[in-house]
C-alpha cells in the first residue's frame, strides 16, 4: 500500500520541488495564516451579485456542479480510507478509527517532504496528502513508549503554533512537563549565564518550522527531539516521530490527549485527564 502511495506522489508536480525550493514550499505551509471558509458569508456574496445572464448561470450551474462531484470524491475517499484500513483486522488501536477521522489527523499538506513519503497512503482530490490511519496509530504508541522514559522535570514541550495552546497548557498541568507556547526564550537552553536556563532531556516539538529555534538549541545541546510531524515536515536529527496533522486544533488536541493520557498511565501519575471531547472542541 506505501509503495503505491509513494508512486502517486512522485508523478505529483509540487514534489518534485528539490533543496531550497522544497524547504521554503514546505515551511510556507506551516506559517502562513490558517485560513477558514465561511459559506455563509459565500451565500451573502452571492445574493449581492447583479442578475446573470442565460450563458452566465449556466457557467455557474457548471462550477457549481464540479464543486459538488469534488465535494463527493473527497467523501468517497475517507469511505474508502475507513474500509482500507479495516481490512488490517486491527483490535488493539489507540482510538476507535472514527476518532482519528473526525479529528482530521490523517490530513497531510500538499507539499510532501521525502522524509513523509513512506507514511503517505494517497492523495486526496483536492491534492492534500494522507496519512495512513495505521501508521498514525503505530507512532503515537511509539511516541507515548518513548516519552514515558523521562521523568517530567527532564522533557520541555513547546507549541508556538496558536491552534494547540489550550492543549499545551493542559498537558502541562497534568503531566508536569514544562511547556512553552506563543513564544520560546531564546537560548533558554544553552546560556548558562540566562536566570531562566533549564537543563532537560528532551523536547517535544510540535512542528519544526514554528519551533524551529527550540529545535536548534535541542539539538546544539545534544539532546533528544520527540517531533509531532506533518507531511510537510523533515525528521532530521529527531529521535522519535509522531506523524499527523499538526496545523488544526481537533488534531493537535487529540494527539497532546493520547500522550497525556499515555504518558500518566505508564509514570504512574495520578492525574484527572479530560474527556476526548474537551481536547478536540476547537470553540474557542
Amino acid at each position: 500500500m506505501v509503495k503505491k502511495a509513494e508512486k502517486e506522489i512522485v508523478e505529483i508536480p509540487e514534489d518534485k520541488l528539490s533543496g531550497k525550493e522544497l524547504e521554503k514550499a514546505a515551511e510556507a505551509e506551516s506559517v502562513k495564516k490558517e485560513e477558514k471558509i465561511e459559506t455563509s458569508m459565500e451565500d451573502v456574496k452571492d445574493k449581492a451579485k447583479p442578475k446573470l445572464s442565460l450563458e452566465e448561470r449556466k457557467k455557474a450551474l457548471l462550477e457549481r456542479a464540479a464543486k459538488i462531484k469534488a465535494e463527493k470524491t473527497e467523501t468517497l475517499d475517507t469511505a474508502a480510507m475507513k474500509e482500507e484500513v479495516k481490512v488490517t483486522k486491527r483490535t488493539d488501536m489507540l482510538l476507535p478509527l472514527e476518532d482519528y477521522v473526525k479529528t482530521g489527523i490523517y490530513l497531510g499538506t500538499r507539499v510532501v517532504t521525502p522524509d513523509m513519503r513512506k507514511y503517505v497512503y494517497r492523495r486526496r482530490a483536492d491534492g492534500l496528502a494522507i496519512f495512513n490511519t495505521d501508521l498514525i496509530d503505530e507512532k503515537l504508541k511509539e511516541g507515548i513508549k518513548y516519552l514515558s522514559q523521562f521523568a517530567p522535570e527532564d522533557v520541555l514541550l513547546v507549541c508556538k503554533r496558536q491552534s494547540g495552546w489550550k492543549v499545551a497548557k493542559k498537558f502541562e498541568e497534568l503531566t508536569g512537563i514544562r511547556t512553552f507556547t506563543k513564544k520560546y526564550p531564546a537560548g533558554v537552553l544553552t546560556n548558562t549565564q540566562l536566570k531562566d536556563f533549564i537543563e532537560t532531556e528532551l523536547t517535544i516539538v510540535t512542528d519544526a518550522w514554528l519551533d524551529k529555534n527550540a529545535l536548534k538549541d535541542t539539538l546544539d545541546v545534544n539532546k533528544k527531539v520527540l517531533m509531532i510531524c506533518g507531511t510537510n515536515n523533515f525528521s532530521k536529527g529527531t529521535d522519535q516521530i509522531i506523524i499527523g496533522n499538526n496545523k488544526s486544533a481537533k488534531s493537535i488536541g487529540l494527539i497532546y490527549y493520547l500522550l497525556a493520557k499515555g504518558y500518566c498511565k505508564e509514570r504512574g501519575i495520578d492525574a484527572d485527564v479530560p474527556e476526548i471531547d474537551w481536547w478536540i472542541d476547537d470553540s474557542e
